[in-house]
């Protein structure tokens, strides 16, 4: 299939010439299943009761680049859709902030709220990675430093 779009990083495989992948390919399997790749690290992510999610996750959903390791959260029992990089501004004016203020937590960022309100900027030293749940739509944040 020929495509002017395609996915760069992240993602894991043993092969060391693979420069881009179709987006097609990954949300099909194909490129998993040929180039023995994985886009999230299964060991950093939340549980969920059924490991078939786990499966698409990590081999049929594109990842994002972190600057440390990336996190994948879940909510209602199945993994979260990535919705983009932010800082507490953008949060702020997309009016979800105190809808962060509720669901986050501490104990997965290692950061106090006080200074995740301070510090995170988007495309700074300390980054948020906005998730939003696919049943009920809450929204949940992962902040990383660099």
């Amino acid at each position: 299939m020929k495509t002017s779009i395609w996915y760069e990083t992240p993602f894991c495989t043993l092969y060391e010439d693979i420069e881009c992948i179709c987006p097609t390919c990954i949300a099909t399997g194909n490129a998993a299943s040929k180039f023995d790749v994985e886009f999230q690290d299964a060991a950093s992510v939340d549980t969920v009761s059924d490991s078939t999610k786990l499966d698409e996750l990590i081999h049929r959903t594109p990842g994002y680049i972190g600057w440390q390791q990336e996190y994948w959260i879940a909510h209602c029992d199945d993994y979260c859709a990535f919705v983009g990089y932010v800082g507490w501004n953008e949060l702020v004016e997309m009016g979800i902030n105190g809808e962060i203020e509720k669901n986050y937590d501490q104990e997965l960022n290692g950061f106090d709220l006080k200074d995740v309100k301070e510090y995170m900027y988007n495309e700074g030293s300390m980054q948020g990675y906005l998730f939003r749940c696919l049943h009920c739509g809450e929204h949940f944040l992962y902040v990383d430093c660099d």
